[in-house]
Order: structure tokens, then C-alpha cells, then sequence
């Protein structure tokens, strides 16, 4: 085997090399994002279940995201560290740095898994499940089966990126696909012949989770530029720090989401509680509900943002350890313009067709009250999508050069302190309608600090000092 087998990443034209590592990458996160959105789906459109089954789910899916915030950190981390490692030829590092990030993995999801299980009430709580007693009974139990699932979920998310590492990016976006395909083929029918409710959608989730870590363990077994070895296993210190450090970016724009989602939750909750219609107990759930379809599209979105850098990391990562710098500043402005077409269509989107978007989520069988807000929610909550694009896609950007420290800075400040502090501000003013404020606010404020590290970065990257592989340890 050869020391540089990714070569062609120094070599081939970018705009080639964005299309073939990003849309699988964008496809895998869609998908991805699609477990939970295709639950969601045919829960509200189960008459049985509705928007008491929908407020579940998005009282669940921010659970689901702490688990993503863990397996990303380990995998986005090793396969941006594996990359540099790849380009600067040092096989010793990549081989125990994948060993490393598995059995990291294995431990923590394991770990997750007992906590949620162990202490269901307190957190579904947390994050507003006890907005009504139906509500809770189908939080509680669809809870209980994702938890179980943990431990594939967190598999197949961490290896993914490991495996586009290894120069497949395909094979990682048909893993993921094979999972959520079972998924929707599974969830119709334990949902409406099988009437297994909640339960039902979350065992076909779950089972779509074990296709896809499945798979992930063939492929380690047969990876191109990589060969596991037995001590590849053996924790070392020094190789986690120097991954999780670059991986630890992924994992705060996730973690903090889930702290800004429960702000958000609560507040909704809370204001929804003192508003004339949603105040009264059969109305309760439909804030919460429909806040959480508005954040699936949301994350439909933001997959194929996030996914358009997190494809470039292995290009990135190589042409930065063979001291191409040129080539990461040339993909990095590729980049920011295909985030902004990518924000601004779907701008259009929730702007023109907010209605229909709702209509899928079962709002024939809701009151007009249920339509009224999904309608202005969609339109308010998501009005600075383009902003929002632009600041994910530069966060994982820097991250694939190396540059973790702004990355980390710039997703702490979105969404911990703008995303967590507006929402409990706004509603003081605006009541319910400051809930909705509070996120194109934060984008629009985010986007300035983003707009400034940008041009940092550019200047950077135009130098001709080799700073960014001995920052990552490399030299």
C-alpha cells in the first residue's frame, strides 16, 4: 500500500472533487435527518396519534441530537485528523486514530444509553414532554425504544465520516440510505395495520439504525487506505486529544442546539400556556408540535449545508497536510456560494408554500388554529435561512482546516448565547411571536461575527506560512 494513496485529492479539479465527496454527504445527513422526519410524518397522520404524537416526537429529538453531537465529534474529529494524516503520509496515526474513535464510540453511546434509561421522566420533562398527559404517555414510550437503539444510531453516525476518509464516500451514503429506507418501509406498517403506535415508529427507526451500523462494520473490514491492525484499539491520549480536539466543534454545533431547542421548548410551552387559543388543555400541544415540523424542514435544510462542508473535509484535510493551501481557499469560496443558493431556495420554499408543507404533516386532521400558527411559524421562524446556511457550512469549514478554536467560538455564540438567551428575552416583548423572533434574530446576528472570521480566513489562506498542519500536531 502506498504512504499517499488519496493523491487525486491534491490534483483533481475542486469543483469535481465538491460533487463527488459532498452530495453523497449531503444525501447521507438528508437522510439521515429523515429517520425522525419520516416518524413524524406518519405519526400525525395517524388519527390515533396526531399532534399529541407529533409534540412527542419533538419532545424525543433533541435526545436523538445529543447522541448525534457525541458520534460526530468522534467521527467528523478522526476523519478530518485522518485526512491530514493521509495527505502528510503518516499510516501510523491513521490506523490507531480510527481504532481509537471506535472504541470511543462503542463506550460513550453505551453510556448514553444507560442514563436515558435510567432517568426517562426528568429529562423528557426538561425539554416539555408534561405539556399535557397525552403527550407524555407518547413521549415516554417512543422514548424508550430510541434509547435502546442508541448504540447503533451512534455507530453508523460516527463511521460514516471515517469511511469518506477512506475515500468512499458513496458506500457511506448507501449505508445510510439502506437504514432509512427500512425505515419508511417499516414505519407505515407498525404504525396503521399493526397500530403499534409510537412504539411502532420507533422500532422501525431503530431497526433502519442496525442496517446501517451493519454495514459500517463490513466496511472496516475492507477499507482502501486503511488496514486496523489490533493495537490500532489501544486508547492513546495524545491521538483522542489531538481528534476530539478537531471533532469537538461538530459536537458543540450540536449540543448547544439541543440546549437552545429546550429554551425554546420550555418557552414555548410556557407562552403557549398564557395565549387565549393554545391555553386551553386541547389546544395545548399544538405550539410544541408544530415547532418541531418546522424544525424537521429546518434540519432538511441545514443536512445539505452541513453535508456540502463536511464532504469537502477530506479535501481540505489532505491539500492542508500537503501544504496546498491555495486549493483549501479556492474550495472554501466555492463553498460559501453554493451555501447561499442552497439558503435562499429554501427561503423560497417555506415562504410560497407553507401551507402544503404543513398539509403533509397531517393538518387535515387538526383544528384551524394548528394550520394558522404552522403557517406563520414557517414563515417567521425560518425567514433568514440564507444567514443560517452560510454560518453552518463556514462553523465545519474551519473546523476541515484545522481552525477549531473559531469554529468552536462561532457555534457557542449562535447558539448558546443567541440561541438559548433570545428566546427567553423576546417572549418578555412579544409573547408567543417573540419565541419566532428569536431565530432568524440569532442568525442575523451570527452572520456578522461569520462574516468577519471569513475574511480572517481568506487572509490566512492567502499567506504562505504552513501553520495549519503543525497546529493539529502533524509537524
Amino acid at each position: 500500500m502506498e504512504a499517499k494513496s488519496n493523491t487525486f485529492l491534491e490534483t483533481e479539479p475542486l469543483g469535481g472533487l465538491m460533487k463527488k465527496y459532498s452530495i453523497p454527504c449531503i444525501i447521507s445527513l438528508v437522510v439521515a435527518a429523515l429517520y425522525n422526519i419520516v416518524d413524524q410524518i406518519f405519526i400525525a397522520n395517524a388519527s390515533y396519534l396526531g399532534s399529541y404524537g407529533n409534540a412527542a416526537n419533538t419532545v424525543v429529538f433533541p435526545l436523538t441530537v445529543v447522541a448525534l453531537a457525541i458520534a460526530v465529534m468522534i467521527g467528523d474529529g478522526a476523519c478530518a485528523f485522518v485526512s491530514i494524516s493521509l495527505g502528510a503520509g503518516n499510516q501510523e496515526n491513521v490506523h490507531r486514530s480510527i481504532g481509537n474513535a471506535i472504541v470511543l464510540c462503542l463506550a460513550s453511546s453505551l453510556i448514553l444509553t444507560v442514563v436515558y434509561l435510567l432517568a426517562p421522566e426528568m429529562i423528557l420533562t426538561f425539554f416539555g414532554g408534561k405539556v399535557n398527559a397525552e403527550t407524555y404517555a407518547c413521549a415516554k414510550e417512543y422514548f424508550f425504544w430510541i434509547a435502546l437503539g442508541m448504540p447503533f444510531y451512534m455507530f453508523g453516525q460516527a463511521m460514516n465520516p471515517i469511511i469518506r476518509s477512506d475515500g468512499s464516500p458513496k458506500f457511506a451514503m448507501v449505508s445510510t440510505v439502506a437504514g432509512a429506507v427500512a425505515n419508511i418501509i417499516l414505519d407505515p406498517i407498525f404504525i396503521f395495520p399493526m397500530k403499534m403506535g409510537m412504539m411502532g415508529a420507533a422500532i422501525a427507526t431503530v431497526a433502519g439504525q442496525i442496517l446501517t451500523a451493519g454495514l459500517a462494520v463490513w466496511y472496516l473490514f475492507h477499507m482502501k487506505a486503511v488496514k486496523l491492525e489490533k493495537n490500532s484499539f489501544m486508547l492513546k491520549g495524545y491521538l483522542m486529544k489531538r481528534f476530539l480536539v478537531l471533532g469537538i466543534t461538530s459536537f458543540l454545533s450540536q449540543i448547544s442546539l439541543v440546549i437552545s431547542m429546550a429554551a425554546v421548548q420550555n418557552m414555548c410551552t410556557k407562552y403557549g400556556a398564557l395565549d387565549p387559543i393554545f391555553g386551553q388543555a386541547e389546544y395545548a400541544q399544538i405550539p410544541l408540535a408544530v415547532l418541531g415540523i418546522v424544525m424537521k424542514f429546518f434540519q432538511i435544510a441545514i443536512s445539505i449545508s452541513v453535508g456540502s462542508a463536511a464532504g469537502c473535509i477530506p479535501v481540505v484535510g489532505y491539500n492542508i497536510g500537503a501544504g496546498r493551501k491555495d486549493r483549501a481557499k479556492g474550495l472554501f469560496a466555492l463553498l460559501l456560494k453554493w451555501e447561499t443558493t442552497v439558503g435562499f431556495a429554501a427561503l423560497l420554499i417555506v415562504e410560497l408554500f407553507p401551507r402544503q408543507l404543513i398539509g403533509i404533516f397531517g393538518a387535515g386532521n387538526e383544528s384551524t388554529y394548528y394550520t394558522a400558527f404552522a403557517i406563520r411559524c414557517f414563515r417567521v421562524y425560518l425567514c433568514m435561512l440564507p444567514l443560517a446556511t452560510v454560518n453552518k457550512g463556514t462553523f465545519i469549514y474551519l473546523q476541515a482546516l484545522g481552525k477549531a478554536v473559531p469554529s468552536m467560538e462561532l457555534s457557542m455564540v449562535r447558539e448558546i448565547i443567541f440561541g438559548v438567551f433570545l428566546p427567553i428575552l423576546l417572549p418578555l416583548i412579544f409573547g408567543l411571536n417573540g419565541v419566532l423572533y428569536s431565530f432568524p434574530a440569532a442568525d442575523v446576528l451570527t452572520f456578522i461575527l461569520t462574516v468577519i472570521i471569513v475574511i480572517r480566513i481568506y487572509r490566512e489562506l492567502s499567506g504562505r506560512d504552513d501553520t495549519y498542519a503543525c497546529e493539529v500536531g502533524l509537524y
